[in-house]
């Protein structure tokens, strides 16, 4: 029988607990794929887990990975899967391939390893593991890959991780907790209770914190500032600026705004009866306006000069007189 690892200092105990806690339904998942028995199985993943936790401590935690896969593989349950093994119906693929062909799959689609650290794990270079990935990727009707059925086998094999029976996740449970001594979460009664019967002295009262008047001084100062700005809000502004009389020139406003109507002194339009004939006449004429001109109009007949068209940008530094001259000489 293998010797019981020696125990673990807290800091160890815990980091490995969390390892195996991370990889131990994967590996078990892998490990069932590989073997196509629950029981072979089982016994695998318990060598495996026991033979890291022994030399785990003796590792860097980045080695972890490649070491705990590496001795997982290389048990004999793995390596030699015995002859009779069952295969969920859309995992049946599995069945029909080579022992190594189908544990390169499955440290790919169950085991998340790249290559850099799947061939290692299996003792082959690289292009061997890339050729027992060719071998084992299901093909459609031309024989080519079949891209479709690789990822629904890895779809398969990652609802079988999710879905891991009860009774397997406590069987793991179990394993990890005597390797490192990982406490399950929940407690049982009586370990809940065990703090109440410690004497009363043992418990010590954290000191309670003392505020000076200053710290209460700072905490009420911005409340009682909010409560004077809505006074004087409410109020309508300080004491007395509204009977105060305001200097001469200066705006004040001392209330909102109020509008009132005021009285129409304007000279109302004599009635149309009321008009004079020439006058109506003048203002029936449909050139009125164009006479209303006839100044300006007069003006511009005259010569007089046209204003200038601002309407288009000026130029900055208007040019010199003398450039846009031209004589009969410059021709010549």
């Amino acid at each position: 029988m293998m010797a019981a690892p020696a125990p673990l200092a807290p800091a160890a105990a815990n980091a490995l607990a969390a390892f195996l806690r991370g990889v131990e339904r994967r590996a078990l998942v892998v490990a069932q794929l590989q073997a196509g028995d629950d029981a072979v199985a089982a016994r695998a993943v318990a060598v495996a887990m026991r033979a890291f936790a022994g030399h785990a401590a003796d590792l860097p935690m980045v080695d972890w990975p490649a070491r705990f896969w590496g001795l997982l593989c290389s048990t004999p349950q793995l390596l030699a899967p015995p002859a009779g093994g069952q295969w969920p119906v859309p995992l049946r693929h599995l069945q029909q391939l080579a022992a190594a062909d189908r544990l390169a799959l499955l440290l790919r689609i169950g085991a998340g390893l790249d290559e850099a650290i799947a061939a290692p794990v299996l003792g082959v270079s690289i292009e061997a593991y890339r050729q027992a990935l060719a071998g084992a990727c299901p093909l459609d009707a031309g024989g080519y890959p079949d891209a479709a059925g690789w990822r629904a086998l890895a779809e398969q094999v990652q609802t079988q991780v999710r879905d891991l029976a009860a009774a397997r996740v406590l069987q793991l449970e179990q394993l990890r907790e005597s390797l490192t001594g990982d406490a399950p979460v929940a407690k049982p009664a009586a370990a809940t209770a065990a703090p109440m019967t410690r004497p009363r002295a043992a418990t010590a009262r954290k000191p309670r914190p003392r505020w000076s008047w200053r710290t209460w001084l700072l905490l009420c100062l911005p409340l009682l500032l909010l409560v004077v700005v809505a006074l004087w809000a409410w109020r309508g502004g300080p004491r007395g600026a509204a009977a105060a009389a305001p200097a001469d020139g200066v705006l004040t406003d001392n209330g909102p705004v109020q509008v009132e109507a005021l009285d129409d002194d304007s000279t109302p339009a004599p009635p149309a009866a009321d008009v004079p004939a020439a006058d109506a006449a003048m203002l029936a004429d449909p050139e009125l306006a164009l006479a209303r001109e006839a100044d300006f109009h007069a003006w511009v007949a005259a010569g007089g000069p046209l204003p200038v068209d601002e309407s288009q940008p000026q130029p900055s530094r208007p040019e010199p007189a003398t450039a846009a001259l031209e004589t009969v000489d410059a021709e010549n």
